[in-house]
């Protein structure tokens, strides 16, 4: 259960944002924003006045969400025609126009005569970037099982399974472990499963997903992630994937190999690692994540891999690490246009990757919180190369 305490700051902080932008409430309709506002991920849609106490307006179950959430005002939600009466007098109201649909909003603003609505986006995410001591330990503990089980793949991983079947058996292993599902994502028509277990070629494969490798998937309309493939020798099997407890997400990757791994690619890991440590250790308040994403590719451009990092020639992705918790695409990102200086607290994934096609791709990932001493690790497996000798 979400603390009491942990609402009541959270709380007052939007109210202050809100305050400072001139408005009189926000209505919070994203299943994610009001679970970490409310502490109970039901279907409802929460009320928060900048005076007054907030509420939690509760379509399914109102039950559970009585019995999960810290706030005092959980109440049913009221026919359309009452809502107006129930909001009060407020007009000036702060919407998350990101993530709420046109026809969601076109339901309120029929449903409330005269409000003119702002977007808040930006305001409740950089809140939510910020985690407080509670949320750090939650991503402790999620950073915990996911190294758990990735340390067991020598066990299991051997040439001639297919890539699927690398992934069923890690997947398998993570539910067991506590591992709440596949993680959420704020971004319009991004999805992504567990994680992905992708060998050899497979790591060039184009496809849709934000992100420097993908995977063949295992059909047109799932193009993401593991396919049928069989797992070769001595290629290398980039093994990326996220753990979440109590709605907290990591992520974390991972190499291994069936036998030897070519030169070249050993030496772009290695070069993938040092990136990721100078990051890690420049993850202060005050840091700029652009500039940040600007060392990495002068690191990768001076190894002779800048057309290689963070995919393949001509689709690579245009950053190096991003923002991570209840969701798996936050804020900040480390990546051009990012310039708002991090803040401690502020969790992030690095993520240096390589993709050499018709070969493969190597890389590392692992979550980390600014730290007024540098990057505070939250995903604790070392980040050796996983050899079989099988």
């Amino acid at each position: 259960m979400t603390p009491v305490s942990e609402t009541t700051r959270r709380l007052e902080s939007l109210r202050q944002g809100l305050a400072a932008r001139g408005l009189e409430g926000a209505l919070l309709l994203q299943a994610v924003d009001v679970l970490w506002l409310s502490g109970t991920r039901q279907n409802a849609a929460l009320w928060v006045p900048v005076e007054g106490s907030p509420t939690l307006w509760v379509r399914k179950s109102l039950d559970r969400a009585r019995a999960e959430s810290p706030l005092e005002r959980v109440l049913p939600f009221p026919p359309s025609r009452e809502l107006a009466e129930a909001l009060g007098p407020a007009r000036r109201l702060g919407i998350t126009q990101d993530v709420v649909p046109v026809a969601v909003q076109q339901f309120w603003t029929r449903a409330l005569p005269g409000v003119t609505w702002a977007d808040v986006s930006d305001l409740v995410r950089d809140l939510r970037s910020v985690k407080s001591p509670w949320e750090l330990q939650r991503m402790r503990d999620t950073g915990r099982m996911l190294s758990e089980v990735l340390r067991g793949i020598p066990t299991y991983l051997r040439a001639g399974m297919r890539e699927v079947d690398l992934a069923a058996e890690i997947e398998v292993r993570l539910r067991r472990a506590g591992n709440e599902g596949s993680p959420r994502t704020r971004g319009f028509n991004q999805e992504f499963f567990m994680g992905l277990a992708i060998a050899g070629r497979a790591a060039s494969a184009p496809s849709f997903f934000d992100g420097p490798v993908t995977g063949r998937g295992l059909s047109a309309s799932s193009p993401v992630g593991p396919s049928v493939d069989p797992v070769a020798r001595d290629v290398p099997v980039l093994l990326d994937y996220t753990a979440i407890k109590d709605g907290y997400t990591t992520d974390m990757s991972r190499m291994a190999v069936v036998g030897r791994l070519a030169p070249e690619l050993l030496r772009a890991l290695a070069v993938a690692r040092a990136i990721q440590d100078e990051l890690a250790a420049a993850l202060r308040p005050g840091a700029i994540p652009a500039a940040l994403f600007a060392r990495a590719r002068a690191r990768a451009e001076e190894a002779g891999l800048g057309d290689r990092f963070m995919g393949p020639p001509g689709a690579q992705a245009r950053f190096v690490g991003h923002g991570i918790g209840m969701e798996l695409d936050e804020v900040p990102v480390l990546a051009p246009g990012f310039d708002a200086p991090l803040r401690a607290g502020q969790t992030i994934a690095i993520e240096p990757k390589f993709v050499f096609p018709g070969q493969g791709a190597v890389g590392i990932e692992n979550t980390w919180a600014v730290g007024e001493g540098g990057g505070e690790r939250l995903t604790e497996l070392p980040d050796d190369l996983m050899v079989v000798d099988a």
